[in-house]
């Protein structure tokens, strides 16, 4: 288990950091600061503390999950597709200015931690709760893209 856990926190937080490196110069970048923003955007402080306790509890859900999943191809399969999405939308919202691309990436990957809570639910039991703060992270995340959309 321990192992697991290693490799899957360094994965988890090698992408954060690579999403990191778009981030760190997007937030205070004059167009993110000009942007219309959502009254209930959170303070910066939060998306960090929020994105690290999101990493390492699903870090632990995937260290758990991985021993028990029956198609170890589907499972590598969507924790690939959800590095691609979740480290992809940095770039897309923050380098590159598309909002409603980002809005599409960001629901994509909110589908697909919703999907995993789910449709791995019978093997985890209320193990799977530890992508709950994911899920709902996710869709705070959303609705702040999507007012960025609607408002800019």
């Amino acid at each position: 288990m321990i192992y697991r856990l290693i490799i899957f926190l360094a994965l988890n937080f090698a992408a954060l950091a690579l999403g990191g490196l778009f981030t760190s110069k997007g937030v205070p970048s004059d167009w993110y600061v000009n942007l219309n923003k959502a009254p209930w955007t959170p303070p910066g402080w939060v998306f960090g503390a929020a994105w690290t306790t999101i990493m390492i509890l699903y870090g632990i859900y995937m260290a758990y999950l991985w021993p028990i999943s029956e198609h170890k191809n589907l499972l590598i399969g969507l924790y690939i597709l959800q590095l691609i999405l979740n480290i992809g939308w940095n770039p897309t919202f923050f380098y590159y200015h598309q909002v409603l691309s980002g809005l599409l990436l960001i629901s994509l990957l909110t589908a697909l931690i919703g999907f995993m809570l789910f449709f791995y639910w019978p093997e985890l039991k209320l193990k799977s709760l530890l992508i709950l703060p994911y899920l709902i992270w996710l869709v705070i995340a959303s609705s702040l893209n999507g007012y960025v959309w609607l408002k800019n």
